[in-house]
């Protein structure tokens, strides 16, 4: 419990692709000083073995599976910060990459609790460290898109396709749920079916494995992707990578 009666503060962790060697030196530093963690579901526990003093508080999401409201989160937030002056949001990969982190940085400043932001390794980049390829190889790509096909309930196609078709790389986060959507919406905005891709699953972690294919080919390439964190990736820069498995 924190002694003061003023609230604790909140700092929005970056946990990046789950190893804990690849976590910044800040994070490692807030983890093993910090009273509360509450965490997403694939934060790996390696990553939460670096605060053993602390209390855990599980707020995951997973897709098409039983997950934790966003206004949920936001109440046990700030009912930690209240009762404790160090609390953890720690977040996979970078809370600012379709983490949802504004809507919590927003909600903890509307209740009067100060809050911090430390960044993390997204996906995509780690996935390009795996494979040692660059998404800016010179000559072959000057632009890079980081996309997501999903919308929430309710709100309008967001335009990703179109975003995508211009883009040199494009790197697509939670585009495995319906591969073969994605693939025609593609198709439709006029990248071409033999676009090099890339899936890579485990980014980042010791069980990393990957996928060479083409969009064509990206729903089967998909197929075998089991419950592993997913990232697909699309461009020039993949014409020539090589699968790991």
């Amino acid at each position: 419990m924190s002694n003061s009666a003023l609230p604790g503060k909140v700092w929005l962790i970056g946990a990046g692709p789950g190893a804990a060697d690849l976590l910044t030196v800040r994070a490692t530093r807030l983890l093993q000083q910090t009273q509360v963690v509450l965490h997403d579901a694939l934060v790996s526990e390696e990553i939460l073995q670096l605060a053993p003093q602390a209390t855990f508080i599980n707020v995951g999401k997973r897709a098409n599976e039983p997950s934790s409201t966003q206004s949920w989160i936001h109440d046990r937030m700030i009912e930690a910060a209240q009762t404790h002056a160090h609390v953890v949001r720690l977040k996979g990969g970078d809370p600012s990459m379709f983490g949802r982190a504004q809507e919590e940085v927003d909600a903890l400043k509307a209740a009067g609790i100060q809050c911090e932001v430390v960044p993390g390794i997204t996906a995509a980049l780690a996935a390009s460290a795996d494979l040692a390829l660059s998404l800016t190889r010179r000559g072959v790509a000057r632009s890079v898109l980081f996309a997501t096909p999903v919308t929430g309930p309710g709100e309008p196609d967001n335009g990703w396709a179109v975003a995508a078709a211009q883009a040199d790389t494009v790197a697509l986060y939670m585009a495995s749920n319906d591969a073969a959507a994605v693939r025609d919406a593609l198709l439709a905005q006029g990248r071409a079916e033999s676009t090099p891709a890339h899936v890579v699953m485990n980014a980042g972690r010791a069980n990393m494995r990957s996928v060479s294919c083409t969009l064509g080919t990206l729903p089967e390439a998909l197929a075998s992707r089991g419950r592993a964190p997913t990232i697909v990736l699309l461009g020039e820069v993949y014409r020539h990578a090589e699968g790991r498995n």
